[in-house]
C-alpha cells in the first residue's frame, strides 16, 4: 500500500525540501509562483519517480514559463469574451460553462485559464445566483458544463445544493463535469461524491488525463466506483511536447482509460496560454500522431483531436485529411497511407 505525503505541495521552498526543484533555480521559480501558483497534491508527488518525468513535467514549475511569446494571449479562448455575467461562459447557443470554483487540487503548468485560476473558494454567491438567474431565464441552453477549477473540490454538501438547483431549471437535460480529481485527489471520490453527482437523470463526467502514469492504483478505485455507479465517463487529454507528443504514449494512455471503462473523448492542441510554448508541438505533429493512432487502436480510443480557436471562435477537429476531391471522385487514403480512388454513386 503506497503511504501518501500528508500536504501538498504549494511554495517553491516546500519543492526545494522535497529535491524536487533545485535550490539554485529557487528564485526564478519563485518568480514563476508569483504569475501561477503551484500546488501538487500528495497523490501525484506519491506518483512521481523523478522531476524530469511525465508527472514533474505537467505540475513542477519551470523557468520556461517566464519566456512569453508575441502570439500568446491572456485568455486564449475568449472566456472573457463570451461570459454574461460572472462564472458563465455562453459560446454555443445550447450550452454553457460553469465555473463554480477557480480552485483546484493540483496546477497544470500548461493551463488555459492560467490567468484566472487560483483564488481560493466557490463562485461567491451573489455571482452563483447571478449565474443561475442567467441560465434559467436561457431555454436554449440545453447542457451545463461545470468546470472552473476543478468543480469536484467544492464539498459534496456544496455540490448536492448546487445540481439541485440546476435540477429545478426545466431545459437543463444534461450537466457534464470537467474534473482531475479522480486521478489527482482520488480519495475525494466517496459515497456521499457519487451522490452529488447522480442528483441529475443524465450527467457526464469527463476525466482529464495526460499520461498514463497518473493512473494510479487508488485512481484505477475511484474510475471504478464511479463507472460501477453508472455515471458515463469520458476523457480528454492534451498534446504536450517532451510528454505524450508520440503515438505509443499516448496508445498507452487510451487503452488504459479504455480498461477503467473511461472513453478517450478530446485530444486537445496545446492553446496559447502565455508561459506555455515549451509545451507546444505543431499541428502537422499531432496529425501525424493521430493518422498512426487510428492504424494501431480500435475507434473507441481514438479522441478527436480539436483545436479551440483563439479569441473564442469555438472547437474544430484538426485530425489528418483522408479525403481529397479530385475531380468527379474522391482520393482515400488509409491508415497505412495507401492511396483509393472512390466515386459517389450516380
Amino acid at each position: 500500500m503506497t503511504i501518501l505525503p500528508q500536504r501538498a505541495l504549494t511554495r517553491v521552498e516546500d519543492l526545494v525540501a522535497a529535491g524536487l526543484a533545485p535550490a539554485e533555480q529557487a528564485n526564478a521559480l519563485q518568480q514563476v509562483a508569483e504569475a501561477f501558483r503551484i500546488r501538487l497534491s500528495p497523490e501525484m508527488q506519491a506518483a512521481l519517480t523523478d522531476r524530469d518525468d511525465p508527472i514533474a513535467r505537467q505540475f513542477l514549475p519551470d523557468a520556461a514559463e517566464l519566456t512569453i511569446r508575441p502570439e500568446e494571449l491572456h485568455d486564449p479562448i475568449g472566456d472573457t469574451t463570451y461570459s454574461p455575467t460572472p462564472g458563465v461562459t455562453h459560446r454555443y447557443p445550447d450550452r454553457v460553462i460553469l465555473a463554480a470554483t477557480h480552485t483546484c487540487e493540483v496546477y497544470c503548468r500548461f493551463c488555459f485559464r492560467r490567468e484566472a485560476v487560483g483564488e481560493d473558494g466557490a463562485l461567491p454567491e451573489a455571482d452563483l445566483e447571478a449565474a443561475l438567474a442567467y441560465i434559467a431565464a436561457t431555454p436554449a441552453i440545453w447542457e451545463v458544463i461545470l468546470t472552473g477549477g476543478d468543480p469536484l473540490v467544492l464539498s459534496p454538501r456544496r455540490l448536492s445544493a448546487l445540481m439541485q438547483r440546476l435540477s429545478a431549471i426545466p431545459h437543463v437535460e444534461i450537466v457534464r463535469f470537467h474534473t482531475r480529481v479522480p486521478v489527482v485527489a482520488p480519495a475525494r471520490i466517496t459515497d456521499e461524491m457519487i451522490a452529488a453527482l447522480r442528483a441529475r437523470p443524465t450527467t457526464y463526467l469527463v476525466l482529464h488525463t495526460n499520461h498514463a502514469q497518473e493512473i494510479t492504483p487508488a485512481a484505477q478505485a475511484a474510475l471504478k466506483r464511479l463507472a460501477d455507479a453508472g455515471i458515463p465517463l469520458l476523457s480528454q487529454t492534451v498534446l504536450l511536447r517532451g510528454i505524450n507528443d508520440d503515438a505509443a504514449t499516448l496508445e498507452t494512455l487510451f487503452r488504459t482509460l479504455l480498461r477503467h471503462r473511461v472513453t478517450p473523448y478530446y485530444l486537445h492542441h496545446c492553446d496559447l496560454a502565455r508561459g506555455t510554448s515549451h509545451f507546444r508541438t505543431t499541428i502537422a505533429a499531432g496529425q501525424a500522431i493521430m493518422a498512426q493512432l487510428r492504424g494501431r487502436l480500435s475507434g473507441i480510443g481514438v479522441p478527436t483531436y480539436v483545436l479551440d480557436i483563439p479569441g473564442g471562435f469555438g472547437k474544430v477537429p484538426i485530425g489528418p485529411g483522408y479525403v481529397e476531391a479530385q475531380g468527379d471522385a474522391y482520393q482515400i487514403t488509409d491508415w497505412q497511407g495507401r492511396r483509393h480512388s472512390y466515386r459517389d454513386p450516380a
